[in-house]
């Protein structure tokens, strides 16, 4: 950033405003989306985000980087919409769906597009690589964190700030960022599955596990569909609180589900949260989407969204 840009900025000129926020919009509604668990509200919040920032121009003295200036206003917006938004309104569970295996905490969460992914590196002292911190799993268990752990942890765990950085965002300490960092690294050990390592995205091997899983679930085939899960895969469809755990229990939900369709899905492929993931067609409309989390050669998890409003994010049409 030069002088210049940032005089030019001040002086109402928002080019130079662009010139000085557009390398951080992507990285910035990733980092909204972390905290938020909704692709649409990181889109929101994003905009509220560089408002505020056009805004508060002058009193950006350039003590910090614009970039962590940016992640300042954008977390606090984050912190301020969960208070606002409380506890999201109860779902209806699915009528006569078979016993899940357990009953937890709903979570709201929306798959993120890979095409919105930024090409960006966490900082040095990250304890996760983008890939990881951005698999749907992972932003499921940020989800399950207190508002201010979730802020301090992603801050500081996942993009790589230091303590006093992310404190001095949070208008904490430092010793409260380290106390939160604590807590909050003990429930995402504890909620967050560790996986073996997945073939690389759009690998061959990748590939090949996907066409496989694609073909015998468009056909129906729910042994073959099992047959690819490992031992203790799970199925879960945020924010129901429902999870189906283990080869019995899938493949009783997932007969049961066809049965009430009457109609075998299509599938699309898509990408989502850095995993595969699949657009679902009934009788050629738009009905739902698949993430799948991968781990050595078998699918680990399988998660579910029902809300067909998510095609038009990925780019899939509403109808084939």
């Amino acid at each position: 950033m030069s002088e210049q840009t940032l005089r030019r900025a001040r002086a109402g000129d928002e080019e130079a405003f662009r010139e000085l926020t557009d390398p951080y919009r992507r990285e910035l509604q990733l980092h909204v989306y972390r905290i938020v668990g909704s692709a649409q509200d990181a889109e929101d919040l994003l905009q509220e985000t560089l408002l505020a920032a056009w805004r508060g121009l002058d009193g950006f003295e350039g003590r910090s980087s614009p970039r962590t200036w940016l992640y300042r206003i954008a977390t606090n917006r984050c912190l301020n919409a969960l208070r606002e938004r409380g506890r999201r309104p109860a779902t209806e569970e699915l009528l006569m769906a078979p016993r899940p295996t357990r009953r937890v905490e709903a979570t709201w969460l929306e798959p993120y597009p890979d095409s919105a992914l930024p090409d960006v590196a966490p900082g040095p002292e990250a304890r996760y690589e983008t890939r990881e911190a951005t698999q749907l799993a992972f932003v499921a268990g940020l989800q399950q964190l207190p508002e201010a752990q979730r802020a301090a942890f992603v801050l500081r765990d996942v993009l790589g700030f230091r303590t006093e950085e992310a404190a001095s965002m949070l208008d904490v300490s430092p010793q409260s960022v380290k106390g939160a960092l604590q807590r909050a690294r003990a429930t995402i050990a504890e909620r967050v599955p560790k996986l073996e390592q997945a073939p690389l995205p759009d690998s061959p091997a990748e590939r090949e596990l996907v066409a496989r899983f694609s073909d015998a679930f468009e056909a129906g085939d729910t042994a073959r569909v099992v047959a690819l899960l490992t031992d203790q895969a799970r199925l879960t469809m945020p924010p129901l609180p429902l999870e189906y755990i283990g080869h019995a229990a899938i493949a009783a939900f997932l007969d049961h589900r066809a049965e009430v369709r009457g109609a075998p899905l299509e599938l699309r492929a898509t990408r989502a949260n850095g995993q595969p993931a699949f657009g679902c067609y009934l009788h050629s409309r738009a009905w739902g989407m698949l993430v799948l989390a991968l781990s050595g050669e078998r699918i680990a998890e399988i998660t579910a969204f029902s809300d067909p409003n998510l095609f038009s994010r990925f780019g899939l049409p509403r109808q084939i």
